[in-house]
């Protein structure tokens, strides 16, 4: 393909073409995006070409072998992601300027949110529900960087994650806590151990699955120097692991209450391997809030606080 780019400004016809490029990418292909574009294949596909060549890059492959994003592609798609929520700002900006609640607003969360009775997001949700009918929602699970960096650069409006670094361009509201506790599965050698029969330094010797990433989690393993032998980017990831027996893992205790009551695992020793995970709300300081998220933010806090 050319390297010469058609593209000179953008157009309606650009915008859509990034639109069809956006719902490819997060339905994971061509054929998978059919149903969330209502269009067939071939159309899309044509779409992609069109694309390609007003762009004068190769975005994607795809075919029988799978879909996968160029280098190239993962730049154009970052940058679109970028684009499309500065449109949708700007078009929220008009509406409220008529007092009126629409455009997107997208919600970043880190995990298991849904078994923790203390979190409450789906309240939060159904009451800002009532007063701003018209915003779209978008809901993400993503591991802590993730949400933070989606928070920052604009892609998510509001994030909830655990508190565990502050960082001077996001403000932070506290919002609910989580009881981690140090599991192993029934596979495990420590599985039918007595508590007082397991020593720290013994704890320190087994294989432990951590995050990757600054967190609570990273903290807590440094602090009882626990070296970490798996890495995992969310909780499911981490009870695989637990479950497998051949690891150790922190885990909050509403998501493992219905793996202890099975009898396949066990929390070690949560007298002493235990902390409490601080869950906060983030937004960023600059620019200005709007509307929705400000009132999005107060349905947030307004839940939390009952």
């Amino acid at each position: 393909m050319a390297k010469t780019a058609l593209l000179r400004r953008l157009s309606d016809v650009d915008f859509r073409l990034l639109r069809v490029f956006r719902s490819v990418v997060a339905c994971g292909g061509v054929s998978a995006a059919e149903l969330e574009l209502n269009i067939g294949r071939s159309t899309i596909s044509r779409h992609l070409t069109d694309l390609e060549i007003r762009l004068g890059c190769k975005l994607c492959q795809r075919g029988p072998a799978g879909f996968s994003l160029t280098t190239e592609g993962e730049r154009i798609h970052a940058a679109a992601l970028q684009l499309i929520s500065a449109i949708h700002e700007f078009q929220a900006e008009v509406d409220e300027t008529n007092k009126v609640l629409t455009g997107r607003l997208a919600i970043a969360y880190f995990d298991k949110g849904a078994t923790n009775s203390s979190a409450k997001l789906p309240q939060a949700i159904y009451a800002f529900e009532r007063v701003a009918p018209r915003v779209e929602i978008e809901v993400h699970v993503e591991p802590i960087n993730v949400v933070e960096t989606g928070v920052l650069n604009g892609l998510h409006q509001i994030g909830i994650v655990p508190r565990h670094k502050i960082s001077p361009n996001l403000e932070y509201h506290d919002l609910y806590h989580e009881n981690m506790f140090l599991y192993c599965g029934k596979n495990h050698p420590f599985f039918h151990e007595l508590d007082q029969d397991i020593s720290r330094s013994e704890v320190q010797k087994q294989k432990y699955a951590g995050f990757a990433f600054h967190s609570p989690n990273m903290m807590a393993s440094h602090d009882w120097k626990l070296k970490r032998r798996a890495t995992v980017n969310n909780e499911e990831a981490m009870a695989t692991l637990i479950l497998s027996g051949c690891y150790l893992g922190f885990l909050p205790d509403h998501f493992t209450q219905h793996f202890t009551t099975a009898g396949v695992m066990r929390a070690i020793l949560p007298d002493v391997y235990h902390y409490r995970s601080e869950h906060s709300a983030i937004v960023r300081r600059t620019p200005k809030m709007p509307r929705r998220v400000e009132r999005f933010l107060d349905c947030l806090r307004e839940s939390h606080s009952v």
